[in-house]
């Protein structure tokens, strides 16, 4: 009987120490949660803001005499040496996972060498679109990425396809759409017919190329690398940077367009210093830009880096009312409030389930295995 007392007791007391644990191991979870949040909300801003200064400034180096295209393309890599203290000033993660040489490592090279070359042929097919068209209808044709990486995603990535995700995905890309009815239809002053067709063309095989390295690279963290880590992130980056300015800067080379380059300076509307000061800026936004996009592949997936990229695309009408004096009207008012629900619709399921109360049996569950873990 007393042995029937005192094993009843110790019981008891193994039971209190599981309650006790439970709202701890549920507080660090949400603590975790937050602190995932709060990385994805920085990279959200960093692709908003990126993306918007750099629009506007490509914008600006056409606008005032700006006209080689491979300068265009190159400047949305080339900025990458400024990332290269990062290194230094984050800490090594010694528990991060090491990869197994050499074949791992010619098949990420394999990769990256792919990706490079492959985003230095989409931007330069944006850069031509972007001299070519009107910043409307382009903005149009690039929403259409969102459709493309939909579609790259549920075959490379298995993305699974909710509600929310299909009702974002339609609002975001009808808002971007709207913007084709801000002005006439008439081409761009100085660019025939032909030149605006192909400015199309270019823009379509810009939007399809973005989303499906986008997806790529979704699969190449998860299935390959099986490391979202900082330093991971940042290699990806700066040999996808790498690859593809030297690609860009061959193109520079080859067609020739080096050869006007200062004369084209010289001929900046706003100077020299004006000329050459676009062009670093340009390059440092589209660095923050690609940072917050790899980001929110990594902590979350390509295809909501790419809701996130749209929802940036109604942001550059309001900064051009702003600095460049265009008028604002109600197209571009209904296609913000559309951008602004449609990303909304993707990011607040995932709110609720960070902070959703756990049920009986998930809270069983955790008590169960913390005394088969103890035990």
């Amino acid at each position: 009987m007393g042995d029937y007392e005192e094993q009843d007791f110790h019981v008891t007391v193994r039971d209190n120490n599981i309650s006790e644990a439970v709202p701890s191991s549920s507080d660090a979870m949400q603590q975790q949660g937050l602190k995932r949040w709060i990385q994805i909300a920085i990279c959200i801003i960093f692709i908003l803001v990126g993306e918007s200064i750099a629009v506007l400034l490509g914008r600006l180096y056409y606008n005032k005499g700006g006209n080689s295209k491979w300068m265009g393309t190159l400047v949305q890599f080339v900025g990458f040496p400024v990332l290269l203290p990062l290194y230094y000033i984050f800490p090594k993660q010694e528990n991060a996972p090491k990869m197994h040489p050499p074949l791992l490592k010619l098949k990420v090279a394999s990769i990256y060498i792919v990706l490079g070359l492959f985003g230095a042929g989409a931007s330069m097919m944006y850069s031509v679109g972007l001299a070519y068209m009107p910043v409307s209808t382009f903005s149009l044709i690039c929403a259409s990425q969102l459709a493309f990486n939909a579609l790259f995603s549920l075959f490379i990535n298995s993305q699974k396809f909710t509600p929310y995700i299909t009702n974002s995905l339609v609002l975001l890309t009808i808002s971007s759409a709207l913007l084709v009815f801000q002005t006439k239809s008439s081409l761009p002053e100085g660019v025939s017919k032909g030149k605006y067709v192909i400015g199309i063309l270019c823009a379509i095989g810009n939007s399809a190329g973005y989303g499906l390295s986008l997806s790529v690279t979704e699969f190449t963290f998860q299935r390959i690398l099986k490391n979202g880590s900082f330093k991971v992130t940042l290699d990806m980056i700066i040999s996808l940077s790498l690859i593809a300015s030297c690609a860009a800067t061959v193109g520079l080379l080859v067609s020739g367009e080096w050869k006007t380059l200062k004369a084209e300076m010289n001929g900046f509307e706003l100077g020299k210093m004006s000329y050459i000061m676009t062009l670093i800026w340009t390059a440092m936004c589209w660095q923050v830009y690609t940072i917050g996009s790899l980001g929110l592949i990594v902590k979350v997936s390509s295809l909501f880096s790419n809701v996130v990229a749209a929802l940036g695309l109604p942001i550059v009408p309001i900064l051009a009312v702003i600095f460049f004096h265009e008028t604002m009207d109600g197209v571009k008012v209904v296609s913000i409030l559309l951008a602004i629900w449609g990303f909304v619709s993707y990011t607040y399921p995932a709110y609720l389930d960070l902070y959703k109360p756990k049920t009986n049996n998930q809270v069983t569950t955790n008590v169960s295995t913390t005394y088969v873990n103890e035990s």
